[in-house]
């Protein structure tokens, strides 16, 4: 049985649960039975708001969704996931014809983790699905690194995707913990957007920047509310980002 899909709870082993919400029949059957030929559990949902009811009752180790539905919009349905508290570590993949750069942003700042514009190939939804259920809960967790890393003023926790900076503990998304991460290994050094695209999400999109940006801008974010006093992340115009554990004096 492929471990890539099967996570613990409890002791004991159960199929990832996804959930799909689209509006589009026919996306909803075709994804369907991809998904369940790749071993996860699939539900699916056309309608947004029954869709939002499902997420807080089934609590899925993923959900992917549409942007352009009717009464409420992916966008929306997005942010209110991440505003409640039971639902707001659940991944989200985007899947959408909207594929407009300032699209791609405004997901990005709902709270979504990926974004897949239609029509799509079905290798890299599985791919992307695979990469997100790898940094979620719903993965092995012999293949978690429970090991708590302290470097200058940053302390990162693995085991709930938490950064501390000096005394304040701040909660990062899955996605922001792997960038973090990343950054850190090669702290003092610059790390390209495509190298963290590649590392992060365990493929390589076609240079797509602005993914990487707008996710740094959130950590940036998170860290500096943590510690005004300094900036550590630094962005290397033409090279990357590169990370100071001890930080820069804010100027």
């Amino acid at each position: 049985m492929n471990l890539e899909i099967i996570f613990l709870v409890k002791g004991k082993n159960t199929l990832s649960k996804i959930l799909v919400i689209d509006d589009d029949i026919a996306i909803l059957e075709l994804i369907k039975i991809n998904l369940e030929l790749w071993g996860y559990e699939a539900i699916t949902c056309p309608d947004p708001v029954k869709g939002y009811a499902l997420i807080q009752q089934e609590l899925p180790c993923l959900v992917i969704l549409d942007v352009m539905m009717p009464n409420v919009d992916g966008y929306t349905l997005a942010k209110r996931v991440r505003h409640n508290e039971t639902t707001k570590d659940i991944p989200i993949l985007m899947l959408t014809a909207l594929g407009m750069l300032q699209d791609k942003i405004q997901g990005f700042d709902s709270g979504v983790d990926d974004y897949l514009t239609k029509p799509f190939e079905l290798d890299e939804l599985k791919v992307r699905v695979r990469a997100l259920l790898k940094r979620s809960r719903c993965f092995p967790e012999s293949l978690i690194t429970p090991e708590i890393l302290t470097i200058g003023d940053i302390t990162l926790i693995p085991e709930n995707l938490t950064v501390k900076i000096r005394d304040k503990n701040v909660k990062l998304t899955p996605i922001e913990f792997e960038i973090l991460n990343c950054l850190v290994q090669q702290h003092g050094q610059a790390v390209s957007a495509g190298n963290l695209l590649k590392e992060v999400w365990g493929y390589a999109p076609d240079d797509d920047i602005e993914t990487i940006r707008v996710h740094i801008r959130h950590l940036r974010t998170k860290l500096e509310k943590a510690n005004a006093e300094k900036k550590y992340i630094e962005t290397i115009y033409g090279g990357g980002y590169s990370l100071w554990p001890d930080g820069i004096k804010q100027e």
